[in-house]
């Protein structure tokens, strides 16, 4: 599944999801451009890393998924690509009527119209070409709801529904948009949480994992960032030159139930 030659952007991938996703990518011979909103040394060394690890080109670009204006320069500023994966997330919890105004924007800014703003972006060059690849990281929580995550599950809905539509849009074009949907993967951020909910829960790490953190993944097991991120390469492969507007759930089987 060479990717040789193709040009990748991947939003949100200084870390966890995306930075999986950008590795794979690049494993398969993608050039890449990752991003964040900030604009560090360690991002440019990230992406340095990531180009000497793999003999690809890799470029790294600070820009604010929240602003439209961003996401759009992003994908101007990378000249174009062959692969727009949307990645970049944040998450907040609260029940609906405590749930802050602020956050609900920030939320739907970032997780959903940021990709959007870059699909729009990218699809111009993508058609010039007759070849592009939209994959967009949902979440089980776009196919399933939990309660407090109001903004999340609407946003991750809203993320399949795009990817539908603009498969439909791009059909026959040599364009495919298709969205992958993780349960719980093992990330910085959720190695973060284990023992803040082994204090709430008064339970040792591994019950925490099983009983809280996995209460939902029947597989009793995170999924990993190479996981999703080899789903990533095959869905910007020839082997998926027909998968268009679906979503492919890696959960542990979670929204089987």
């Amino acid at each position: 599944m060479s990717l040789r030659g193709k040009t990748a952007i991947v939003t949100g991938s200084n870390s966890g999801i995306g930075l999986g996703v950008a590795e794979e990518l690049a494993r398969a011979g993608a050039d890449l451009v990752v991003n964040s909103f900030t604009d560090r040394p360690e991002d440019h060394a990230l992406a340095d890393r990531l180009a000497r690890d793999h003999g690809v080109r890799v470029r790294y670009i600070g820009a604010d998924m929240s602003k439209p204006d961003d996401c759009r320069a992003l994908v101007e500023k990378a000249g174009g690509c062959d692969i727009l994966v949307n990645n970049a997330g944040i998450q907040h919890v609260a029940p609906v009527e405590l749930f802050p105004a602020a956050k609900w924007d920030a939320i739907i800014a970032i997780n959903l119209s940021s990709a959007f703003h870059t699909t729009a972006a990218a699809l111009p060059g993508m058609r010039e070409k007759g070849w592009g690849r939209i994959i967009n990281i949902a979440s089980a929580h776009g196919l399933t709801a939990s309660p407090y995550k109001a903004a999340y599950v609407a946003a991750k809905h809203g993320v399949v529904g795009l990817t539908k539509t603009v498969a439909l849009e791009c059909a026959g074009q040599g364009i495919t948009c298709n969205a992958i949907c993780p349960g719980y993967v093992l990330t910085p951020i959720v190695e973060a949480q284990i023992p803040d909910q082994m204090q709430v829960h008064n339970m040792d790490r591994e019950t925490v994992i099983a009983k809280v953190m996995l209460a939902r993944q029947p597989s009793g097991q995170f999924a990993t960032v190479e996981q999703i991120g080899g789903t990533a390469v095959f869905l910007a492969s020839a082997a998926a030159d027909q998968v268009t507007g679906t979503t492919i759930s890696v959960d542990g089987g979670w929204t089987a139930l």
